[in-house]
C-alpha cells in the first residue's frame, strides 16, 4: 500500500495549485482518502476527504469554498485543487487512506500516509 503526493511548490497569494495523490497496492473502493496539512509546532489538520465507494466529500471550514477534492478511479489518483491560496495555507500537505471508508477528517482515523509535499504561499 502506497500513497505518493506531488504538485506542491511556491505560489503567490491568490494563486492556485493542484495536488495529486497517486495510490497503489489497494482497492480504492474500500477506503476514503483524505488530505491533511501540518506546519511545524502545530497539530496535523484534516482538510478534505473523499469516499472511494460513493465519491461523497467533506471539507474543513478553513478550506470550504476554496479547495476541492476529486478522484480519478481509472488512474487511481485523488486530487486537491486549491484556489485563492493564502500565506496561512503554507504547510506540508499529505494524503492518507483511512481504515474503512468512514468519511471523517480526524487524522486518528487514517492508517497509511504519504511522504507529503510542501506548499508555500508567499509573494
Amino acid at each position: 500500500v502506497q500513497l505518493v503526493e506531488s504538485g506542491g511548490g511556491l505560489v503567490q497569494p491568490g494563486g492556485s495549485l493542484r495536488l495529486s495523490c497517486d495510490l497503489s497496492g489497494f482497492t480504492f473502493d474500500d477506503y476514503a482518502i483524505g488530505w491533511f496539512r501540518q506546519v511545524p509546532g502545530k497539530e496535523r489538520e484534516g482538510l478534505s476527504v473523499i469516499s472511494g465507494s460513493s465519491g461523497s466529500t467533506d471539507y474543513a471550514d478553513s478550506v470550504k469554498g476554496r479547495f476541492a477534492i476529486s478522484m480519478n478511479n481509472s488512474e487511481d489518483t485523488v486530487y486537491l485543487q486549491m484556489n485563492r491560496l493564502k500565506p496561512e495555507d503554507t504547510a506540508v500537505y499529505t494524503c492518507s487512506s483511512d481504515y474503512a471508508d468512514l468519511l471523517l477528517l480526524d487524522p486518528a482515523d487514517f492508517a497509511v500516509w504519504g511522504q507529503g509535499t510542501q506548499v508555500t504561499v508567499s509573494s
